[in-house]
């Protein structure tokens, strides 16, 4: 025993003999001479060219975290000056990738003895570093990968910088970043970042912890930051757990911007556009490569006037990204959701790319950025509890839920209340199409006319329902271009109300109300039934049967909407139920566009008597397909079904007034 101890100790003194001569060696040696073969291995290991164009110097540290015998030893310090590490002959960001003014740092030298290189107090005075990546997805960072493993290991202790700059350009994101870095006295980091990003000027300001947390466990790496991307400013306050590894996140995350559609380009999260906003909540989650998992919990904020509040979850581990969640806002201002679909007012600023309405246009043009629906998944739920629409349009109880899958967007349903009714919806536009492909099936029951026009004194008593259905097919990359080319029908019946031009206008239709005036003048009619079946095919909506019937006339409406022209070609034939308001009332025609209609008399069907066409029997089996919808309450003998019944029995009067569309020639008068 006492032997094998005299021959371990022996060895152990001669072990301890040669690092101490080894050490005394390479202090004495000048290492300059041993640059030219470190630059070519490096040079040959990365691909590029290296270079250290300053003195390599070697001096010794005394290890202030070792204890015991291990004090004495002293550790190797290595100094080098003006190192220079080449970017690949594609970049753009100059020829050298990489330029450090000084590096320093110390070796431990025990743990040399187990085949680690452990790099301790690493610190780099005025480093310039270039990252790149250009649009055909190629990273100046990538390396040559070895093809022989090494049973060496490599480690850092501790970073540290001064006076750092930060270069990132990245062709596919256009984005074009410059940070400066310095290391505060407890080794904090300290970043100020600008340039652009998506073709928008980018600024922002950061506080982190030290770079030495990165590689330790456990540890609750700091962040503060400030980032303004255009007119999105994002702030997060919090802190990052094991970020050299998937890491658990925690900050509290303000945005707040112009429209949700811009942060797309930040984090591939797809959101409509909207009007400005601004949102505030706690971020957690997992930042891995394969484990990309943040969950927004308990968010609150404000969409223009509207607020909303919810939670939603960002998942990227199972390689699609999927955005799932539940979003509610108490009080919904309708105007704010016309942005969404398109048709809300104008942007002040044109963004680049973006269409703007034509001044001559109702119908939205923007188009749908289907692109972006294929590289993201969704599934959220939306609410809105009550829904502001000035006086015009009482709305409430909005909900629908929104699915986004390969590029196919589903609202299954999207419902809501309208004037103690309900309208319900199911929605399908298939974006992975050119153009889209959209189908779209609607329902409304039971929407009673003295909710719908509560400022109106003589709806105040109606008992008037409007009760419709419609199933339309089509395609385009916009509103006005599935409406040019819809196909389908729509059906609805309205019992009971009345017809007047305030009504009109309060609705929105300018040549209804012009029409309406023409018709009855500015006064109150009591509405008996209104029926309508329409046909579309093309964009074209031609009426199988618009008739309406009041006290005073039954009013029977020809011809045909283009909705692709926008366009009216239509005429309007009274049948009088009384001598004085055929003595005061003519046919009129309705022509021009939705932003500028032309309501006149038409001469030719008074010549040629047209008011006879609206004899019932000529509509029965049109009015007939309306049957079910005139018998959706407990009011059975309602004035459509008997209007439908006494269609039924009246005998059939020859058409009047035009043979085929197009051949009227209108004499256009004012009366």
């Amino acid at each position: 025993m006492k032997r094998m101890l005299k021959i371990t100790g022996g060895l152990l003194a001669a072990l301890v003999a040669i690092v101490v001569i080894a050490l005394v060696v390479l202090s004495t040696v000048n290492l300059n001479r041993a640059k030219p073969w470190l630059e070519e291995k490096v040079s040959t290991a990365t691909g590029r060219s290296f270079a250290m164009n300053g003195d390599l110097s070697l001096s010794w540290d005394r290890p202030g975290k070792e204890t015991g015998w291990r004090r004495l030893v002293p550790w190797p310090h290595l100094r080098a000056k003006d190192i220079v590490l080449g970017n690949p002959d594609w970049a753009k960001t100059g020829p050298e990738m990489a330029r450090i003014a000084q590096i320093d740092f110390s070796i431990n030298p025990f743990k040399l003895l187990t085949k680690t290189v452990s790099v301790n107090s690493l610190i780099m005075t005025e480093p310039r570093l270039a990252l790149e990546q250009d649009a055909k997805g190629r990273k100046n960072w990538d390396f040559p990968k070895s093809e022989s493993k090494s049973n060496w290991s490599f480690e850092i202790q501790s970073v540290a910088m001064t006076q750092g700059t930060l270069r990132y350009l990245d062709e596919a994101k256009r984005a074009d970043l410059t940070a400066r870095v310095d290391t505060d006295p407890d080794n904090s980091m300290r970043w100020q970042v600008k340039g652009t990003f998506n073709d928008e000027p980018l600024s922002g300001k950061a506080h982190s912890g030290a770079l030495l947390s990165l590689q330790q466990k456990g540890v609750a790496y700091p962040i503060e930051a400030e980032l303004k991307v255009g007119e999105t400013t994002i702030t997060a306050n919090g802190t990052l757990t094991d970020p050299a590894q998937p890491s658990a996140l925690d900050v509290k995350l303000n945005i707040m911007g112009a429209s949700m559609a811009d942060l797309f380009p930040l984090g591939g999260v797809l959101l409509p556009r909207t009007p400005k906003f601004s949102t505030e909540g706690r971020v957690v989650g997992t930042l891995g490569r394969d484990n990309l998992r943040l969950k927004y919990e308990n968010f609150k904020g404000r969409v223009g006037s509207s607020d909303i509040g919810g939670t939603l979850e960002y998942d990227q581990s199972t390689g699609q990204p999927t955005l799932r969640g539940e979003v509610t806002s108490q009080r919904l201002v309708w105007k704010d959701l016309g942005a969404v679909v398109g048709a809300g007012d104008e942007p002040k600023k044109q963004k680049s790319g973006e269409v703007r309405q034509p001044p001559d246009k109702v119908l939205p043009v923007s188009p749908f950025k289907t692109d972006r629906w294929g590289k993201m998944n969704a599934d959220v739920k939306f609410s809105g509890k009550e829904i502001i629409h000035s006086d015009k349009l009482p709305i409430d109880n909005l909900n629908t839920h929104i699915k986004l899958d390969k590029g196919v967007l589903q609202l299954s349903p999207l419902n809501f209340g309208v004037a103690g009714g309900r309208l319900t919806t199911e929605l399908k536009i298939d974006g992975s199409a050119d153009p889209a492909k959209a189908n779209m099936n609607v329902a409304a029951r039971g929407i009673r006319l003295k909710q719908l026009f509560p400022k109106v004194e003589s709806m105040r008593a109606s008992l008037g329902q409007i009760n419709g259905d419609a199933k339309l097919s089509s395609a385009g990359n916009s509103f006005a271009a599935l409406a040019g080319h819809a196909n389908g029908e729509l059906k609805a019946v309205i019992n009971e109300g009345t017809v007047s031009e305030f009504i009109m206008e309060a609705i929105g239709l300018n040549a209804g109300r012009v029409v309406v005036t023409k018709l009855f003048g500015d006064q109150q009619v009591k509405l008996n039934c209104l029926a309508t079946d329409l046909n579309i095919k093309d964009g074209v909506m031609t009426p199988q049967i618009f008739l309406l019937d009041t006290e005073d006339a039954t009013v029977r409406v020809d011809g045909n909407v283009n909705l692709a022209k926008e366009t009216l070609d239509l005429d309007i034939l009274p049948r009088s139920k009384g001598l004085r308001l055929l003595s005061l009332r003519s046919p009129l025609y309705v022509e021009g566009t939705f932003k500028d209609p032309d309501v006149g008399v038409n001469k030719t069907a008074i010549a040629l008597r047209a008011g006879a066409a609206v004899a019932l029997g000529t509509v029965a089996a049109p009015l007939a397909g309306l049957l079910a919808l005139t018998h959706t309450g407990p009011e059975q003998d309602s004035p459509c079904a008997s209007l439908v019944a006494e269609a039924g029995k009246a005998p059939v009067a020859p058409p009047a007034g035009k043979s085929a569309k197009g051949s009227n020639n209108h004499e256009k008068a004012v009366p």
